[in-house]
């Protein structure tokens, strides 16, 4: 694989032509550099124009980062390092993280079971313990 491309899962591998970064200014501290060092990162990835993406997966990811998308392009910013560099992987992570998950299949849908017999009776006779528990907290009859 060739260096800057970023392994989104198994044979998907987004090309660092298609990444898009931008550096300014971090907030926080930083000591000496902190107002001439651009360490903060921002990794844009235009998810809706990408070569690399098949059909069937593009529209799934857009989709679900349908909030995320401004004009088919996700954003992905880090400064939590001080270091540019740091934060450069962070955002390559992150932005990874985020499509792996944009692209997980879905969970298989819930089947409805009904409750046991024995967990019913186990539910209410708890409920029966706890309201003589209750009960017994007041003041004696008179």
């Amino acid at each position: 694989m060739p260096e800057g491309d970023l392994p989104v899962r198994g044979p998907l591998v987004l090309p660092a032509r298609e990444l898009h970064w931008r550096f300014s200014r971090s907030s926080g501290p930083g000591g000496q550099g902190v107002n001439t060092a651009d360490s903060r990162v921002e990794l844009s990835f235009d998810l809706a124009r990408s070569p690399t993406f098949p059909e069937h997966l593009r529209d799934r990811a857009e989709g679900r980062l349908a909030g995320r998308l401004v004009d088919g392009v996700l954003t992905v910013v880090a400064s939590e390092h001080r270091s540019q560099l740091r934060n450069r992987e962070a955002a390559r992570e992150r932005l990874a993280a985020m499509l792996r998950a944009a692209l997980a299949p879905d969970p298989p849908t819930r089947r409805p079971t009904r409750p046991t017999r024995g967990s019913q009776r186990r539910r209410l006779d708890a409920k029966a313990r706890r309201g003589a528990v209750k009960r017994l907290r007041g003041r004696p009859p008179e």
